[in-house]
This record gives structure tokens, sequence and C-alpha cells, in this order.
């Protein structure tokens, strides 16, 4: 009879050796004694090994055999309490149908197709924008004010879409993400005059593909491997965005700016038509946090916006989102005035402009596929991030100085290099902070930190460029990468993550 784990004494039947301890301490075993009991237990002997000798007769036969009795008891009841246990921890593996599971490889695929053909379409009209608003006659303010529009959009629809994807599933969430992209990309296209173009940017509200992409990946993968499906996600989109600008490049100057806009809508729709086809509908378990907000009859989607908030405040999320905000906000201004930048500082045409961009996509591509698998086997997470740190400060540093387009080719691939290392850290960990379930949630708020960037930093960036050039930017990196550092050492990362 198998005895408890948490037991003081290890016993056995059978001739089995029986030992004692107390504490720590192990007792010396001189006295072997075998005890037999009567009737039906006759012939099941108990071998009992001790410091004293004991009598055998059936009265300590049947005391020892109360105690197996107890013992095994006590087992089969914490054996109950840790599997009652287990379901309610907030991370727990979530049930997954089987069927589902055996088309994750198809499912997989279908969505890293989709994630480069986003981003694909994504920087043909990124590249194209500079051009087209100049084109209808905006100047480097009236095109921040353009990027700040599709930010705010962004901003106000990354937590509600997360939380449409945990509550009506990521095949919905991801339809309606293309959709979006579809009809924001065919109104760039129609475009003939600055209000209609202004006016293409609000269906990017719900335009939130890969958010949508990295809830597939992440509910279809065990927790010790998500790092790694996160990243082959960034790899994907890495290859789209070294082929959207310049595909986007040679439309525009062979055809026009509308045309491209009209070809990435295109392919929007057609991604619309693989989720149909390829991506299931994954029925979710929901977690507690869930629980608390839809397990009201006929509770809306905005009813969740409790839910979203309480996410804010779980252990190290809120601390990770600030720490991003922090960090972000400098290559934000940067990203949102680049086109405009290589336009009025270094007069690129828009081939040129394109190459650029798909020269930063290589690097991320890079990074994504070896740079950051590599580093994070190394290197702890808190070292990589004051190590990409202190890369961002003196190369912003350097931002202020530099006068010549080869000087700054160079200096964006450290740039680059240290952004995809922070992104990948800091996304890692906030997805891991979260009950599998509310990762759409997490991410959505996520989104949102990265979208409330890309509101203030068109806006600041054209003022900054505008009013003291393109050096400030170089002073804004510098101060908030400072403050950063500082925030480092309260940072609540545990260790490395493999390969995000």
């Amino acid at each position: 009879m198998p005895a408890s784990k948490k037991s003081k004494a290890k016993v056995a039947k059978d001739n089995g050796p029986v030992t004692r301890s107390r504490g720590n301490k192990e007792l010396d075993i001189t006295t072997y004694t075998t005890l037999n009991g009567s009737g039906s237990n006759s012939d099941r002997p108990i071998q009992v090994v001790s410091k004293r000798q004991l009598k055998s007769d059936p009265k300590q036969y049947a005391e020892l055999e109360k105690r197996f009795e107890r013992i095994e008891a006590k087992r089969l009841q914490n054996e109950a309490n840790d599997e009652t246990d287990s379901s309610d921890v907030p991370y727990e593996t979530l049930p997954i149908d089987s069927e589902i599971w055996d088309r994750r490889s198809v499912i997989f695929f279908v969505t890293h197709f989709n994630v480069f053909l986003y981003a694909t379409c994504f920087f043909i009209q990124v590249g194209t924008m500079p051009y087209l608003s100049k084109k209808l006659g905006a100047d480097p303010t009236t095109f921040g004010q353009l990027q700040t529009v599709f930010a705010v959009t962004q901003l106000l629809g990354g937590p509600l879409f997360g939380r449409i994807g945990d509550v009506l599933g990521e095949k919905f969430a991801l339809v309606l993400a293309f959709s979006g992209a579809t009809a924001s990309y065919f109104l760039m296209g129609m475009s003939y005059s600055l209000p209609l173009l202004f006016l293409s940017r609000l269906p990017s509200v719900v335009m939130h593909t890969m958010q949508g992409s990295q809830m597939i990946v992440t509910y279809l993968s065990e927790e010790s491997e998500r790092a790694n499906v996160l990243s082959r996600l960034g790899f994907s989109y890495g290859i789209g965005m070294v082929a959207g600008p310049t595909i986007g490049g040679f439309i525009t100057s062979n055809f026009d700016e509308q045309t491209a806009a009209l070809f990435a809508a295109f392919g929007s729709l057609l991604s619309i038509i693989l989720v149909l086809i390829f991506i299931p509908h994954i029925p979710k378990t929901k977690s507690s946090a869930s629980k608390d907000s839809n397990s009201t009859t006929g509770a809306g989607l905005f009813d969740n916006l409790s839910a979203i908030t309480k996410i804010v405040f779980l252990p190290n999320v809120g601390f990770l989102l600030f720490l991003k905000l922090v960090c972000g906000i400098p290559i934000g201004v940067l990203q949102s005035m680049f086109s405009m930048i290589a336009i009025e500082q270094f007069g690129m045409n828009p081939e040129q402009n394109g190459m650029m961009l798909s020269y930063i996509g290589v690097i991320s591509l890079f990074m994504q596929g070896i740079g950051i698998s590599s580093l994070t086997k190394r290197v702890d997470d808190k070292n990589l991030m004051a190590l990409s740190t202190v890369t961002l400060t003196v190369s912003y540093f350097v931002m202020t100085l530099i006068r010549e387009v080869s000087d700054f080719v160079l200096l964006l691939f450290p740039l680059t290099c240290s952004l995809c290392l922070i992104n990948s850290i800091v996304t890692a960990a906030i997805t891991k902070a979260v009950s599998r379930s509310d990762t759409g949630s997490v991410l959505g708020l996520n989104m949102a930190v990265h979208s409330a960037i890309r509101s203030l930093a068109p806006t600041l960036g054209g003022h900054m460029v505008q009013t003291y050039g393109f050096f400030s930017i170089g002073i804004l990196g510098v101060v908030c990468n400072m403050i950063s550092l500082s925030l480092l050492k309260f940072a609540p990362f545990k260790g490395a993550v493999s390969a995000q």
C-alpha cells in the first residue's frame, strides 16, 4: 500500500522496508521485524525496520494496518485538493479542441501568410502617404495631424478589439481587422482631397491584424513556446516590411499614389477570404477575470471595460506598459516623421524612400529571426534591457550630430536592433502576466500604449522638426532613455525569454 508524500514515515507491505525520519535528521535503522496478520491478512506480512524490536502479534499488525489506511486516505485527499486548486490558477493551460489542435500547422501557416500580406499592404500605404498628402497640399504639420488621426483611432479601438477577440473569438476579430484595412486603403485610393484622405484613417479603428494574429498563436501554444511563436510572427511581419515599401515605391513611380493604395486594399481583401476559409472559430474557456464581466446574460462588449481596466492593475502589467510608453515615445516620433525627414532633410525620391524602409525591414527581419534568439539565450532580460536602453541613448545623441544620409543609414542599425529587442522582451513579459483567456485584452492594452505614442508622436514630431530641426528628435531620445534606465532597477523581469 503506497504511503503519503507528506508523512514522516515511509512504509511498505510484502517485505518492503520501512524507514522513519524526524525532521531532516535520518535515524540509524538496525532492527528488522516481520509482523504477521490473522485471518485473511495472514498471507500479507509487514516487515518493519526500526531502532527497537517490535512484538510480532495481531494487535501490532492491526495498528499498522490502520495507519496505512489513514496515510492512503490522506494521500488521495491531497491529490483531490491539488486537482481542485490547479483549476483556480489564473495561468492554467486551457482545453483546446483536438480537431483544432491537429490543424495547428495549417492555422499557423495561414496566419503567418496573412501577417506577411498585412505588413506588405500596410507599408505600401506608409511609403505612399507622405507623397499623396504632399500632392494634395499638406505641409509637415498637416501630415503630422493626419498621422495623429490614424493613431487616435487605433488607440480607441485597440483595447476593445482585444476584448472582441476574447469574447467572440479570434476568427471574427481577424475578419473585422482585415475589413477595416480594406476600407481604409480603398478610401485612400479614392482620395483626391485632404478631407477624404483624413476620412480614410477612420476605419483603422479596427485595423489590428498583428494583435489578432498574436492572439491566435498565443492561445494555440504552450507558455514554454510562446516567445518562439510570437517571434516567428515578427519574422513574417519583417518580410512584408521589406517587400511593401519597395512595391509601393514601384507602383507610385510608374502609376500614381492612389493606385498603390488600391493595390493594398486588394491584398487585404484576399486576407479576409483566407481567414474565412482556413481559420476556425476557437471556443474559449473563460478565466475568473473574464467571468466577472461575461457571466450576466446579455452583457455587451462595453460592459467589459471594467475587466479591461482591472488587467492594468494586475501585478507587473501596469509597470511594463509604462516602461513601454517611456521607451517608445522618441522612436515613435522618429517613425512618424521618417518619410517626411527623408524628403525634407535628405531629399529622397519615392523609390529611395521605399528602399530605406526596406532596409529597416531587413534589420528587423535579422533581429526577429536570429539576433533576439541568440541574445536571449545568453543574457537575462534585465541586462538586455539595460544594454538596449544605453545603445538607444548613445544613438540618439549621435543623431543630434549627423548631417549626411549615409550617417543616418548607419545609425538606423543600432536604433532598429535595440527597439526590436526592447519590444520583444516587454511583449513576452506582458503576455505571461495574465491568463491565456485574457491575452486578447492585455495585447489590446499593449497596442493602446503603442497607439497612444503614435497619437502624440506625429503632432509633436511635426512641431519639433518644423520649429527646432531634425536634431531635436535626438535630444528627446536621450532624455526618455535616461528615464528608462532609472526605471529598470524596478523591472519585474524574472529571466531570459527564448526567442521573442
